[in-house]
């Protein structure tokens, strides 16, 4: 009674939109995007690519373990990869209202996709690690989207790791640019428990140049195994 009365006063008297269609948000106190969004959202289905997780089309399935042409191309750092699915349409909407628009309830929802998108990377997963943000960053965005994604995985939280150096932003630099940009930029920031397995959390991956310097990291710092999870990947690549 007390929730429908919330989402009555709050309709009337905010008119609050969903971040995504924008359309009027019939329970504004339930979060701000809509049910229909929520249930708008692509699901993953086989076959992907068993280190990064992107989509591979069945037709063209590679011989041996399923591996995009990336993959196979360059060796990678992390063991396994998956994500909910590409960053487009109104994943892509959610994600940037959690991170630019501070809508941080957004969080636990895509935390709970997470989780069932990446079973097969949490099983078994000692600590998951989110990618930390330079100092400044942090501080003018008021808070690590990677970290509140982490924490809703259902895994213990290790924030083994930090910002060396500022880096500039991976969104518009090319792909031969992307993994000399975030080369040196995070460093150990505590021990890492004997022969733990890892899984690195972030909110979207393009390349994986962020994921494998990451993981690089800590599999120096005593790691066993370093997986990584993010809420969107780039649009998948043909084999």
């Amino acid at each position: 009674m007390i929730r429908g009365l919330g989402d009555a006063l709050s309709a009337v008297l905010l008119a609050p939109c969903c971040a995504c269609c924008r359309e009027p948000l019939d329970h504004p106190t339930r979060g701000a995007v809509c049910a229909a969004c929520w249930r708008s959202l692509p699901t993953q289905t086989d076959p992907v690519c068993q280190t990064c997780g992107d989509a591979l089309p069945s037709s063209r399935l590679p011989a041996g373990i399923p591996q995009c042409t990336r993959c196979r191309r360059t060796p990678r750092v992390i063991s396994c990869g998956r994500s909910i699915g590409p960053y487009d349409g109104v994943l892509r909407d959610i994600l940037q209202a959690l991170k630019y628009d501070r809508r941080r309830s957004l969080a636990r929802p895509l935390g709970a996709l997470m989780s069932a998108a990446g079973r097969e990377v949490l099983v078994g997963a000692d600590f998951v690690v989110p990618v930390p943000l330079h100092f400044f960053r942090q501080y003018a965005r008021g808070f690590n989207q990677a970290a509140e994604l982490a924490s809703h995985l259902g895994v213990p939280v290790l924030h083994a790791l930090r910002r060396a150096r500022a880096t500039v932003t991976q969104t518009d630099l090319p792909e031969a640019q992307r993994h000399a940009n975030v080369r040196g930029a995070f460093a150990a920031r505590c021990r890492i428990p004997r022969e733990a397995v890892l899984v690195v959390v972030d909110d979207v991956s393009t390349t994986g140049a962020t994921l494998d310097a990451c993981a690089h990291v800590l599999l120096e710092a005593g790691a066993t195994a370093v997986r990584g999870l993010t809420a969107a990947r780039a649009a998948a690549r043909l084999p």
